[in-house]
């Protein structure tokens, strides 16, 4: 059974950062593209940042230069560094992995993000 469980989420001041941690279990975590959506309430779920096995990384334009993807394939896990945060990055993070090529694709609970002006 995959999980995928997300932390690190919660309140801080707009110029803040705060580090979200996606720690994946019951697949092969190496051979996945990794990623964060945000969805704030009325709106669409967005893509914040992806990063492939290999390290290749890409960027939602409201973000580039602000956030920062990185993974650690030993510990199954994927980072999300947040700096600079404004309070339109207000929202609920989750966490996604993506088999590409066979379109598996897994989500995790989500996390609160939340940023005060």
């Amino acid at each position: 059974q995959v999980q995928l469980v997300e932390s690190g989420g919660g309140l801080v001041q707009a110029g803040g950062s705060l580090r979200l941690s996606c720690t994946a279990s019951g697949l092969i975590f190496s051979i996945y593209t990794m990623g964060w959506y945000r969805q704030a309430p009325g709106k669409q779920r967005e893509l914040v940042a992806i990063i492939t096995g290999g390290g290749n990384t890409n960027y939602g334009d409201s973000v580039k230069g602000r956030f920062t993807i990185s993974r650690d394939n030993a510990k199954n896990t994927v980072y999300l560094q947040m700096n600079s945060l404004k309070p339109e990055d207000t929202a609920v993070y989750y966490c996604y992995a993506l088999q590409v090529g066979r379109s598996i694709n897994y989500w995790g609970q989500g996390t609160q993000v939340t940023v005060s002006s």
